[in-house]
């Protein structure tokens, strides 16, 4: 059935007015129900807020139609005077689907802005409720450095008692050479908070590495943790002067964020101290009859592969046994400043060989440890290295 209402048209230029048909009055269009109209989704705001709501449904009879119509209650409609012919019908609904797109788009940009947050944490990088220390899937070798993202960082750690907003606070550090001592330490968070959640790193929550300034005693050690955070362990520094002690760990933040950071503390063993000059560079070096020898040339800001094998007394491949979850660790620490990397194997099989990637932070003098065990005894082979 048509539709019964009467219209009258605006006043052309010459005065005159006709009556005009019902296919010349542009309906109103209801955005809700008109399915040839794309609406934008509904943002859901992050914090549960409601996001930007659809544009609102066109005026009701009585309202300002476009193209200058008004639309009275009683079915008749009287023009502004400006023109004489309506809009045309699909240019009215093309403006009004892209004005209402534009529209929301610019205003969900607006509150993206106001309310934008991080990124959230993948997988890979946020810590599991159990605290565990992970990786993006498939990564192999890697090395634990300062570089905090920044290609122009020094790689080198430890250098600092603070990073990362992390801090080592020590109990005493005083020592008698030769004797045993207590080492006691927390480590707290920028807020001064005792940390008492770590990742499992290696099969150890914090590692511990002791190392006097002339990079000779080396020592790679496991305190355990009281209730308040407290780290202790029992520690012999044979020989007078000052060392540095390493703490490596990863902090489990309130919020499951993991932050692995290594910081460094002098420690003091009064007495005449005599520093040993640091052995010639040499690829080769023996422990307990077991030789040991790499191959690789480290290089400055690029990821390089040491390949080191041992071999038993007897000249043969030695069987090489996992040692806190790897079958080898190795630490290289920087004459001069004793800056620290601490880099870890990729997984493989139980063979006399074992592979890390290593990048120089920068030409000089270092000093590399490599840890290895076989038939349950762990040893340490060390060697000079040179980067230019």
């Amino acid at each position: 059935m048509a539709d019964q209402r009467s219209v009258t048209r605006p006043a052309g230029p010459a005065g005159g007015g006709g009556p005009a048909t019902d296919q010349d009055i542009p309906e109103p269009v209801d955005r809700g129900t008109d399915m040839g109209v794309a609406h934008p989704a509904d943002r859901q705001g992050r914090d549960g807020d409601p996001g930007i709501a659809q544009p609102a449904d066109r005026q009701e009879p009585g309202g300002v139609e476009p193209g200058g119509w008004t639309l009275s209650a009683d079915g008749t409609a009287a023009g502004d005077g400006a023109s004489t012919v309506g809009p045309d019908r699909a240019t009215l609904r093309l403006a009004l689907v892209v004005g209402g797109l534009v529209l929301a788009v610019l205003l969900g940009f607006g509150l993206g802005r106001a309310n934008g947050r991080p990124t959230e944490r993948t997988a890979a990088t946020a810590a599991t409720a159990a605290g565990d220390h992970t990786h993006a899937p498939g990564t192999g070798a890697h090395q634990h450095d300062g570089t905090g993202g920044d290609p122009s960082g020094d790689a080198a750690t430890g250098l600092s008692v603070s990073s990362g907003g992390y801090t080592l606070v020590p109990s005493g550090g005083e020592f008698t050479a030769g004797r045993v001592g207590e080492l006691r330490f927390q480590i707290r968070d920028a807020q001064r908070r005792p940390v008492t959640r770590f990742a499992i790193v290696h099969d150890k929550p914090m590692h511990l590495v002791v190392v006097r300034r002339d990079l000779t005693g080396f020592q790679h050690l496991h305190p355990t943790m009281a209730a308040d955070g407290t780290w202790s362990i029992p520690l012999t520094l044979p020989q007078p002067g000052v060392w540095r002690a390493y703490t490596d760990f990863t902090a489990v933040a309130d919020d499951g964020r993991q932050t692995p950071a290594t910081l460094g503390v002098d420690l003091v063993a009064p007495g005449e101290y005599a520093p040993r000059p640091l052995p010639a560079p040499a690829t080769r070096a023996t422990v307990d009859g077991f030789t040991v020898g790499y191959e690789g040339t480290p290089q400055v800001g690029a990821a390089v592969p040491l390949r080191f094998t041992v071999r038993d007394p007897a000249g043969r491949p030695a069987a090489l046994e996992r040692y806190l979850g790897a079958y080898g660790h190795l630490v290289a620490l920087r004459d001069g400043d004793l800056g620290y990397l601490h880099v870890h194997p990729g997984p493989g099989p139980a063979t006399d060989t074992v592979t890390f990637w290593l990048t120089a932070p920068g030409p000089g003098s270092y000093r590399m440890y490599l840890d290895f065990q076989v038939a349950g005894v762990v040893r340490t082979a060390e060697f000079t290295l040179t980067v230019r």
